[in-house]
């Protein structure tokens, strides 16, 4: 019988009985100084509404103007992602009505895109290697942002009002489309999760974008179907919009197998429609019918000249990539004297670009393995988020490891500095003053502390005395424990066998 918990059933009977198909749309915001069609900034963070223009406005009477650096950083994106690029493409217009969209259509490709028939390897923890292939990848314009206020859950469902921020409108957006990937089974939500990693890689090194997910400048539509196993024919599509972050990613893909599978074992069919991802309860619940492309009317833009493109400006580009994501990591394997097993480690917990980050700001890759691996990943997995979304800087990580090389604190008081910097308290420097964490240099405390350590332990003390020096650390925990961890291990070793005349 069904075990159906809630809408869904377990994932490992969901794939026993059914073979999941994907297929992602990944929107990559540029980082272009002004907007796709204005001379609007582009900017994140600003004063809502004061980074528009008449044009991102639609008034009438205005005329938008191609950006030509984001149309180069289209072309920098097919030619990673392996793909043709058109010699010649037309932008379109996309009509549907939503508030955030003043024009009430958005200007896209269509039948044209900038770059098509591309593919890429993703590679899963394991070593196994897929080849995702790429549809397309075009250029278009973002939407505005809403704020719905009000309600309990930030959704404009129960929501009161909503503000809106055309800030965001008509700022510089690449689309990277998938062909359907066939072939994943259980391993699914891997590799939804990688290839988005892998993407991410791509545009940030190729300095076409920030690509920090937590400021949707990298999202993901995941879409998810089913069929039975031996069955050509895909099943019906979800497609969960907006999905910003790597674990959202696996999570929301997982998710949609389970209910997908739950829903078809009670003969019902699948409605194709958008989902909405809720990071809280780890489920989608229900947004719209899905449009197909007839619903969108998609006709020319009459107010734009064709992208046309030439071998040399194509060559030119070329030249410009950096490394592919494969040579990129040999590279800071080789780089950074990492076995296989710690590489492969750093990137399955996503931390390779934060690493490269660190190193380049000031420290040892050995040092920056410590920190990206060690507390920031513990701090993110308590809070269930990516590592690079806990604001740490490689800045911060920089001074907080010269405040330990200095002696001004140890392993166990910089966790309680990073409190203070994380809790906006100010610099490691200014916390360690304020909160007094610096390591205890003076003697005479340490010194009151290690005989109150040897009078409590005295059988360990005798132990001592008689040779067994590696004892010496229970009276060192002691002595950490009453100086509340501010004394140096190191050197309170050192004054323990001084004070029981043992040599060391």
């Amino acid at each position: 019988m069904t075990a159906v918990t809630g809408e869904i059933i377990s994932f490992e009977e969901a794939i026993q009985k059914y073979d999941p198909v994907l297929g992602f749309e990944v929107h990559v915001e540029l980082n272009t100084k002004t907007k796709m069609f204005s001379s609007a900034p582009n900017a994140f963070g600003d004063v809502p509404n004061t980074n528009v223009t008449p044009v991102d406005l639609g008034l009438p009477g205005v005329l938008p103007v191609v950006n030509g650096v984001a149309v180069e950083s289209a072309i920098k994106i097919g030619l990673a992602l392996n793909c043709s690029i058109a010699e010649k493409c037309y932008f379109a217009r996309k009509n549907y009505f939503y508030p955030d969209t003043p024009k009430n259509f958005q200007t896209s490709q269509y039948e044209d895109p900038i770059a098509y028939d591309g593919s890429i390897d993703i590679e899963l923890a394991d070593g196994t290697v897929f080849t995702v292939e790429i549809e397309r990848a075009h250029m278009e314009e973002d939407a505005g942002k809403l704020t719905h206020m009000g309600g309990s859950t930030g959704r404009i469902q129960g929501a009161e009002y909503s503000l809106v921020d055309y800030n965001r409108a008509g700022v510089p957006l690449i689309e990277i489309v998938t062909k359907p990937i066939e072939g994943a089974g259980a391993r699914a939500p891997e590799l939804a999760k990688a290839y988005v990693a892998v993407i991410r890689e791509i545009v940030k090194n190729l300095g076409v974008s920030d690509a920090r997910m937590e400021r949707g400048n990298v999202r993901c539509d995941a879409n998810v179907s089913l069929r039975p196993h031996g069955r050509e024919q895909f099943g019906t599509r979800t497609e969960t919009k907006n999905v910003n972050s790597l674990r959202a990613v696996e999570h929301a893909v997982r998710y949609e197998i389970q209910r997908h599978a739950a829903v078809l074992d009670t003969g019902t069919p699948i409605l194709q429609e958008t989902r909405h991802w809720h990071e809280d309860t780890r489920s989608t619940t229900s947004g719209r019918p899905k449009s197909d492309a007839d619903d969108y009317r998609y006709f020319p833009e009459p107010d734009l000249v064709p992208v046309v493109t030439n071998e040399a400006w194509i060559a030119k580009l070329r030249a410009e990539l950096p490394e592919p994501p494969a040579e990129r990591r040999k590279r800071l394997q080789a780089d950074w004297e990492y076995s296989d097993a710690e590489f492969r480690d750093v990137v399955n917990a996503g931390v390779m670009s934060s690493i490269e980050d660190t190193v380049a700001a000031g420290v040892s890759a050995s040092v920056a393995r410590k920190w990206w691996m060690g507390e920031i990943s513990r701090r993110a997995r308590l809070a269930e988020l990516e590592p690079a979304e806990l604001g740490v800087t490689p800045e911060l990580i920089v001074e907080l490891q010269g405040l330990i090389d200095a002696g001004r604190i140890n392993d166990k008081l910089s966790r309680d500095v990073l409190d203070g910097v994380l809790a906006g308290e100010g610099t490691p420097t200014e916390v360690v003053e304020q909160r007094g964490l610096a390591v205890v240099s003076d003697d005479g405390p340490l010194l009151e502390a290690i005989d109150g350590a040897l009078a409590a332990q005295p059988d360990v003390a005798e132990k001592i005395r008689g040779g067994k020096i590696q004892a010496v650390g229970a009276i060192v925990g002691g002595v950490m424990k009453a100086t509340r961890g501010q004394a140096d291990a190191g050197r309170v070793r050192e004054l323990i066998l001084q004070r029981l005349g043992v040599e060391g």
